[in-house]
């Protein structure tokens, strides 16, 4: 399980810290000293499962961190209050610490986290996934996404009936959908493989709800998985 350590507080990042590289299912990927560093780290390529977090930081506060990004991995709030707990839990955190923060609570919390996530394994593994919008969960069948696409700081999901945009990352979306329905064929698009209705040297035709044709560009390092992957008849 990949973490993130944000903290505005130094020794008690560091005994966070610790503890994930104590702990053999956590992998600690970054600790930070601000939010805002954080928030590049979530919209870039790297998986992110699980985020330990302050709330009372300069700058941007643990709140403000919550509030900024549509779609959060798993978050435990670690603070020196009690106060925030009840506004916290409206954004479907995993737990709440109070500092300091003894080894043996950690570990309970670190198992909500595992239990959460093998759950979530457990229901996005049939025929949907759930992502977060705001403080619900909304179904999308995976046969009703046509593709996702790359922005700046976000991916935009298109299905047949509407586009979902989320502050996520494409490597952490293709670690979600199935991979024998869908395909990574540029740095910044995935399709579905079913609604390909044809392909050119560098473009991808895929198919949408109301029968047009969508014109999505093919990168040159993805064109040869592609055909592999597809049924080729040729001469």
């Amino acid at each position: 399980m990949n973490c993130i350590v944000i903290d505005d507080d130094n020794f008690a990042r560091k005994i966070i810290d610790d503890y994930v590289n104590r702990t053999k299912p956590l992998v600690l990927l970054h600790s930070f000293s601000n939010a805002m560093d954080a928030i590049n780290v979530l919209n870039s390529d790297e998986l992110v499962d699980l985020i330990f977090l302050d709330i009372e930081m300069p700058g941007m506060s643990g709140i403000d961190f919550l509030n900024s990004l549509s779609t959060l991995p798993q978050i435990i709030i670690i603070s020196a209050k009690e106060k925030y707990a009840v506004n916290a839990f409206d954004y479907d955190i995993t737990d709440y610490l109070l500092k300091p923060v003894p080894y043996n609570r950690f570990i309970k919390a670190v198992n909500k986290a595992l239990e959460r996530q093998k759950n979530d394994k457990i229901h996005s593994a049939g025929t949907e996934i759930y992502i977060r919008q705001k403080n619900s969960l909304v179904k999308i069948k995976y046969s009703d996404i046509i593709w996702v696409e790359a922005m700046e700081n976000y991916i935009v999901i298109y299905t047949i009936h509407e586009k979902y945009t989320l502050s996520f990352t494409m490597h952490a979306i293709e670690e979600k959908l199935p991979p024998k329905m869908f395909i990574r064929i540029h740095r910044s698009f995935i399709v579905n493989i079913a609604e390909i209705h044809s392909i050119e040297e560098k473009v991808v035709h895929v198919k949408t709800g109301n029968d047009s044709i969508n014109c999505i560009p093919l990168g040159k390092m993805y064109r040869e998985k592609l055909l592999k992957v597809l049924n080729v008849i040729s001469k």
